[in-house]
């Protein structure tokens, strides 16, 4: 029982944990992205579509990444070039993509709810011989399909280059100073953008995970608020990756007992399924509580 609860909890934190990196990414250059949401729907949603055009994992994984990314540089566009509020433009996002999504799914392919594409392929697992027969190990490492391991890699990978290369730094400082950047001659507004698309590709990642990996078809309400609860990872860790990737799988954790305390005689279903959100206002909590104590210490 222990070996499932940790192999599932690893498995529904790595949608969380990419769209939080993704989230995280675009904290640092200045913008909170409330559109996480809305980039993980489109991502699941054209993954799945491209995986059974083309009968092709690897390009409806890329297709997912391009939705996402696309999403990500419109919503980032809308706040940078037009000044717009980033809450509004985020919930707004949430909301039309939403929208947007049920519209096709009616109109187009004449269901409500949930799309069984045909001749979806899809994402195969990587078994690691000798890992199987290991307790803990083997159910966390093993049997995983690619997006996991490269959520893995990408959580150092994306800390070295925020903090060791030329892009890194100076996406930092456009989110730090935006002024003073601009007046080095940093041109933060296209820094911005960019990180929009990469937090967008990320989150889109993050959808292609569930229609693709974890669930294998497409529902409209498939991501579930994971979007919110990616913002409430970096938002905990600070949008540094490793402390973010940390909180996704806490979360990944309540996840995973929720549902296999459903199975358990004389549990509500509905009060047991709110354990992850429950999970999310305490860590939120938690946070604030943290930040106050240590913006006080500062002023001593």
């Amino acid at each position: 029982m222990i070996d499932d609860i940790i192999s599932s909890a690893l498995v529904l934190s790595v949608p969380i944990a990419l769209a939080a990196l993704g989230g995280a990414i675009h904290r640092r250059a200045g913008i909170v992205n409330i559109g996480l949401e809305a980039h993980m729907l489109i991502g699941a949603f054209i993954g799945a579509l491209v995986s059974g055009a083309t009968q092709n994992w690897v390009l409806g994984v890329l297709g997912g990444a391009a939705a996402g990314a696309l999403s990500g540089w419109l919503m980032s566009a809308i706040i940078t070039r037009l000044k717009a509020n980033e809450i509004i433009v985020g919930l707004g996002f949430n909301i039309v993509v939403l929208g947007l999504v049920g519209y096709v799914l009616r109109s187009v392919f004449s269901v409500s709810g949930t799309l069984h594409v045909p001749g979806l392929q899809r994402l195969p697992t990587i078994t690691i011989p000798g890992l199987d027969d290991i307790p803990v190990v083997g159910a966390a490492l093993s049997g995983k399909d690619p997006l996991f391991w490269l959520t893995i890699a990408l959580v150092p990978l994306i800390a070295w280059a925020l903090a060791r290369t030329p892009g890194g730094l100076r996406l930092r400082a456009s989110g730090a100073a935006v002024g003073i950047s601009s007046s080095l001659g940093l041109r933060t507004l296209r820094i911005r953008d960019v990180a929009g698309v990469i937090a967008g590709a990320l989150a889109g990642l993050g959808g292609v995970a569930l229609s693709l990996g974890a669930v294998g078809l497409f529902n409209e309400n498939m991501t579930a608020g994971r979007g919110f609860v990616a913002l409430a990872a970096f938002y905990f860790g600070r949008s540094r990756p490793l402390p973010t990737a940390l909180a996704c799988v806490l979360f990944g954790f309540f996840d995973a007992l929720q549902i296999r305390l459903q199975t358990v005689g004389g549990l509500s279903p509905d009060l047991i399924s709110t354990l992850p959100y429950v999970a999310v206002v305490l860590v939120l909590t938690l946070t604030a509580i943290r930040e106050q104590r240590r913006n006080a210490r500062r002023l001593v």
